[in-house]
């Protein structure tokens, strides 16, 4: 029963079966349901005494937890009374402290209004003393003659030389100067204590002399002295720019504990540290190559200037004052002005004679002599009459397979270009960094995509054969498999090194501009290249047909002993067919290849088409050009186009063309 949990039904079978006769029938006692219903009355009145005995002692625990409370009860309310009472008294002592504390401030208020005039008066009649000294001319005060007193004897000449200034110098000219000689003696004493204590190390004894040179007006000659040795033995790496970090972090942790204006005494370490140390450094740097090597002047000045910066952010995690940032700036600006003024001057001076030089290095090692190709209203009535005519307009130039495309002269380009963005980006003035960077970029198009793509298109069009020419090489394919490359290289250098620097500035929409105007033009040369290629491939294939197709291939003179599937025209010009179009493959990308192939299949398809109706065709021949138009399917699949879709009209005159046409037979199985 005291088991938890409590389970009737589990309870009741215990009991069913300790109870002889309580199984079921088939067990080895036989059932007997009067003894068990014996066993449960008893077992219910066991249970009913049972239960009276716990509601007994329920009541009685409950009648004690009731007498519990009203005792706690009652203990609480005398405790809530005395704790009453104990506050009362509190308040009242509370109240006779503070009359107390009151007559107190008040006696206090009394004595130091009586005592203040009187130190003051003990104070003048002090100085009067000492000023009485100076007046007649010998110092015999003991704080005059024992050096170890120097603090109190500067505290007295300080409060002396304030006194003299007020004095008329006629009457008092000769105590006032033996006053300002002392001064000047002590202050002198100070500093050079300041300074050997400063050499042993004594932080506490600098403190206390700082204290006393602080109303001083050599104070600041204090700080020198300190900020000099502070220096002494700092530059002994070949990296000035940690020392000087190192040097600024040990100053910081030391100057607090000496100085009572910490922040400014660590500002004028860091602004002497700017403009002597590394004002000097970067100009004996710079100054040597500045006018000498360009290309050294701007990577030093780049690397100067960063190491510069990075050591400006570590000391802003110092207090310098309430614009630090306003402050570390304009040291670097003392520092860098007069090389940042005409910085984008020498950048894009170098950056020209730098590419013209690696474009010249490249040319003079394929032993070439630019052509002119020539500006202005000619060129481009060149221009407008080759994109309408496709005619190739001056003498053809055989270039001996050369595309005049270099990738490693492209990456240098870039490279350049590259370092140029990011000296730009480091060394230009907020303002004035979207106008620099559209600079640099119209030098990169001026040799990337005009001096070197844009010639290399117009050699690569002026070296592509007319569409009449016999055993032509065709190199054109070459110059655009190159060119795509290189717009791909040009495109990121785009968007990953300009685009961050102009995003934000009205520079963006011209920079957009110019390379949609430069890519466009360039695009339109290579469609004229590419369209002129593909008449010269056309008229390659016509010269096979003609040099390999006889009229006895479709109207042999035996037809009963004709041993060849192709005629031999058909195989050349396959074979030649399927070398362009993998070429076409290799050259291009994306839906550039299917636009180029469908042009060159629309092409293959009509010179086929012009060619077949040239011909008469007897019964055997015409299952021959039946096979080789097969194989020309064959061949075109690579273009997506069916020579088989033919309309009816198309169909029928290529009936006509059999020998026996006016047979009715033969034009219906045609038909």
């Amino acid at each position: 029963l005291s088991e938890e949990p409590f389970v009737a039904d589990e309870y009741i079978e215990r009991l069913v079966w300790r109870t002889p006769g309580g199984g079921s029938r088939g067990g080895p006692e036989a059932f007997d349901p009067k003894r068990l219903l014996e066993e449960f009355v008893n077992h219910i009145q066991e249970l009913q005494i049972m239960d009276e005995r716990i509601q007994r002692k329920v009541e009685k625990l409950e009648q004690q937890c009731q007498k519990e409370a009203k005792e706690f009860a009652k203990k609480v309310q005398e405790l809530q009374k005395s704790n009453q009472v104990a506050f009362q008294h509190f308040q009242e002592l509370d109240e006779h402290i503070s009359y107390v504390a009151t007559k107190v401030c008040h006696l206090g208020d009394q004595l130091e209004g009586v005592n203040t005039p009187r130190q003051r008066a003990v104070e003048a009649q002090k100085l009067m003393k000492y000023f009485n000294e100076f007046l007649d001319g010998e110092l015999k005060s003991d704080v005059f003659t024992n050096s170890e007193k120097i603090k109190e004897a500067a505290d007295i000449i300080q409060k002396l030389h304030l006194i003299a200034q007020e004095l008329p110098f006629d009457r008092f000219s000769e105590v006032k100067s033996k006053i300002a000689s002392k001064y000047h003696d002590l202050e002198c004493q100070l500093i050079q204590e300041f300074t050997s204590a400063q050499r042993r190390g004594e932080i506490s004894r600098m403190r206390e002399v700082a204290a006393v040179l602080l109303h001083f007006k050599g104070y600041s000659h204090c700080v020198d002295v300190y900020i000099k040795q502070c220096q002494e033995g700092a530059y002994l790496r070949n990296d000035i720019f940690e020392d000087a970090a190192i040097l600024c972090q040990r100053v910081n942790k030391q100057v607090g504990d000496i100085f009572s204006n910490p922040e400014t005494v660590l500002a004028k370490l860091i602004q002497n540290v700017f403009e002597i140390k590394l004002q000097s450094f970067v100009k004996d740097q710079l100054e040597e190559c500045r006018k000498s090597d360009a290309e050294q002047y701007l990577k030093s000045l780049y690397d100067l200037y960063t190491r510069t910066t990075n050591l400006s952010s570590k000391l802003m995690e110092f207090n310098l004052g309430t614009d630090k940032q306003t402050f570390l700036s304009k040291l670097i600006k003392s520092i860098f002005i007069s090389y940042l003024e005409n910085y984008i001057e020498v950048e894009t001076g170098y950056l020209k004679s730098r590419s013209a030089m690696i474009l010249q290095r490249y040319y003079d090692s394929k032993n070439h002599q630019k052509r002119s190709i020539g500006t202005g209203g000619i060129q481009d009535l060149k221009e407008r009459i080759r994109q309408r005519t496709n005619l190739p307009l001056g003498p053809s130039i055989d270039t001996h397979g050369e595309t005049f495309l270099s990738q490693e002269v492209v990456v240098n380009l870039l490279q350049e270009t590259k370092q140029a963005f990011e000296r730009c980006h480091r060394l230009s003035d907020p303002s004035d960094l979207p106008r620099n960077a559209f600079r640099i970029f119209t030098i990169l198009v001026e040799f990337l995509c005009i001096e070197h793509i844009d010639y290399a298109l117009e050699t690569g069009l002026a070296g592509i054969p007319s569409s009449d020419s016999r055993n032509a090489n065709l190199y054109f394919l070459d110059v655009v498999q190159q060119a795509n490359t290189i717009f791909h290289l040009f495109d990121k250098q785009f968007n990953d090194h300009l685009m961050p620097l102009i995003s934000s500035s009205p520079k963006l929409s011209e920079c957009l501009q110019k390379k949609k105007e430069i890519i466009e033009q360039m695009e339109m040369k290579l469609d004229t290249g590419i369209d002129r290629t593909l008449n010269c491939m056309i008229g390659q294939m016509k010269h096979i047909l003609a040099a390999e197709q006889k009229k006895t291939d479709f109207k042999p003179e035996d037809e009963n002993n004709v041993l060849i599937q192709y005629t031999n025209a058909c195989v050349k010009v396959c074979t030649y067919v399927r070398k362009q179009v993998e070429k076409i493959k290799n050259s291009m990308d994306g839906k550039n290849v299917d636009t180029v192939l469908m042009e060159l299949g629309v092409r293959f398809h009509r010179l086929i088409y012009e060619h077949l109706q040239q011909y008469s065709y007897s019964c055997m021949g015409g299952m021959l050009a039946i096979c080789d138009v097969a194989e020309y399917r064959k061949c075109a699949k690579d273009f997506k186009e069916q020579l088989a879709n033919l309309d009816k009209n198309i169909l029928h005159s290529f009936v006509q063309l059999r020998a026996d046409y006016r047979s009715a037979r033969l034009a219906r199985h045609f038909s």
